[in-house]
């Protein structure tokens, strides 16, 4: 199934998410008499991880609902352009991106496996409070820096149990669901331009440039796991204003869901909720120096997930 986060009656509320529509779950529960699943609406009404697998109790009774193939056609469905889509996790303990994790031709096994062995995941964090935003959502191209803003199509990873030291093999049993990422990132963050040089600066400024409000856009929906048993088989693609930049498949990851999951466990405990980025492929505006100008509009869609739509403006408009 594919969860949201939306705004109903000035409210955050949580639904079913169905590409041009969606459906309030507490509507849901009230055409179907679940009692339970009403009953954790109304502790829960906007904290959907008690919605997702493995161990959310209301993903249990939400999901024998949809199993019984009788009840979404007594219940009305809200059109998603009447909407505001919110991030699907509202609150995650953790926001972890990879810096690097795609080959732009996929290399033959040999090659990959030298690569796992010999290198490791670069990983770092965004400030979820005040990055993340849903779709639909306007990012503002900051004042301080406002010309090398770039665009990252990223296949976002949600915990759904607590682990640490979390095996390889078992590591996707630990993952609720799947989401569309894009970290936008300011490829030209210098602060105080002026200053004297450094050792560490260029560190400094590449991690400031991944900071910038609403810069993680991510959505429309969560697919929970169960619907994509294999992550490393999903098509991929970003445009602007109706143009293609990124077009990939997760097959092309240089680490995998798996072992990125069970590398990020072995020196920190994932919690329900946290967010894995897994990293962007090729064809990022850095590398042609073609980047965001106020107007754009971008659409990152994932197969099985859904398209996460971004425009950009500026501080000045």
């Amino acid at each position: 199934m594919r969860l949201c986060r939306f705004v109903k009656n000035h409210q955050p509320t949580l639904g079913l998410y169905q590409d041009s529509s969606l459906i309030a779950l507490r509507d849901l529960a009230i055409a179907s008499d679940q009692t339970q699943l009403s009953e954790q609406l109304h502790n829960h009404p906007d904290d959907i991880n008690h919605f997702l697998p493995p161990e959310g109790r209301g993903f249990t009774h939400l999901k024998s609902i949809l199993e019984s193939g009788n009840v979404l056609h007594k219940v009305e469905s809200l059109a998603i352009d009447s909407v505001q889509l919110l991030p699907p996790i509202a609150r995650p303990p953790k926001l972890l991106l990879l810096a690097g994790n795609y080959v732009e031709h996929i290399m033959e096994q040999g090659d990959l496996a030298a690569e796992r062995a010999h290198t490791f995941p670069y990983v770092f964090m965004k400030p979820p409070s005040t990055t993340l935003v849903g779709s639909g959502a306007q990012f503002v191209i900051p004042s301080i820096s406002p010309y090398k803003i770039d665009y990252e199509l990223e296949l976002g990873v949600i915990i759904g149990r607590k682990g640490k030291n979390i095996p390889v093999d078992h590591a996707l049993s630990y993952v609720a669901g799947y989401t569309v990422v894009n970290d936008i990132s300011d490829r030209g963050f210098k602060p105080n331009p002026a200053r004297q040089e450094r050792p560490r600066d260029k560190f400094f400024d590449w991690q400031h440039g991944k900071w910038h409000d609403g810069s993680c856009p991510i959505g429309p929906c969560l697919t929970t796991a169960d619907e994509i048993p294999n992550p490393q088989m999903l098509s991929m693609k970003l445009s602007i204003d109706g143009t293609i930049r990124q077009h990939a498949s997760t097959s092309q990851q240089v680490f995998s869901v798996a072992e990125i999951v069970s590398f990020i466990s072995s020196f920190l405990t994932l919690e329900v909720g946290d967010i894995i980025s897994t990293g962007t492929p090729s064809g990022v505006g850095n590398a042609t120096g073609d980047y965001l100008k106020p107007g754009q509009r971008i659409e990152a869609s994932i197969e099985n997930i859904g398209t996460l739509m971004t425009t950009i403006t500026s501080e000045s408009h």
